[in-house]
């Protein structure tokens, strides 16, 4: 992937042995299947992110590569197509919701990727339970301060806030008081807490590299 986050998804489709080899490992192994090999929080969580983002980037060779997972296509994405996972068989939304959400740590919102242009950008490198603490505040800062993101409007009192925070707020209200007092929390320029809310419509064009 590039620095900003896209695949070369027509690449990967011709020489996808190192994803094969990796999803793999995602249908044998899990904290729950295998806990030895994810003995601490961090280690587990680094898994998910890591896994949930290779089997997205699958998912999106499987389907032939898309040009984006809007309409109807988003069902089949999330809710339909089955993954194995450590010998259990579910789907994306169903890994995201009750496992992955479950940890009730809001950051991951800020790693976990569908392939989407609305998603955070994918890192170039994998997450790594020694430095995942760092990982995730990093990723979160730089999601949170750019314009896609979140776009303030002084002369209205009003902010735009990607779509994330329409999606899942009770994940970021447990930690805050209100959505604007999240977003604050890493925002280089924060934004004044009696500002009006709206949401950015999620795009969900495929996050591929241009041809």
């Amino acid at each position: 992937m590039d620095t900003q986050g896209r695949v070369d998804f027509r690449a990967l489709a011709k020489d996808s042995s190192d994803l094969d080899q990796y999803i793999a490992f995602i249908a044998e192994h899990s904290p729950m299947a295998t806990p030895q090999l994810f003995p601490d929080e961090h280690t587990r969580l680094a898994h998910y992110l890591n896994s949930y983002n290779a089997l997205s980037m699958k998912a999106i060779l499987d389907e032939g590569i898309p040009e984006s997972l809007g309409g109807l296509k988003k069902f089949w994405f999330f809710g339909i197509k089955d993954h194995a996972i450590g010998n259990q068989e579910m789907t994306l939304y169903s890994y995201e919701n009750d496992i992955i959400r479950k940890l009730g740590e809001p950051r991951v919102h800020f790693a976990l990727n569908c392939m989407s242009v609305g998603c955070p950008r994918l890192p170039q490198v994998p997450f790594d339970a020694a430095t995942l603490a760092t990982q995730l505040e990093a990723e979160t800062r730089k999601f949170l301060n750019e314009e896609r993101n979140v776009r303030v409007d002084d002369s209205r009192r009003l902010v735009w806030l990607t779509e994330i925070f329409d999606f899942f707020p009770e994940d970021f209200l447990a930690e805050s008081p209100s959505l604007i007092a999240y977003v604050n929390r890493y925002r280089a320029r924060p934004i004044p807490a009696d500002y009006k809310v709206k949401f950015i419509d999620y795009d969900w064009t495929v996050n591929g590299q241009p041809r």
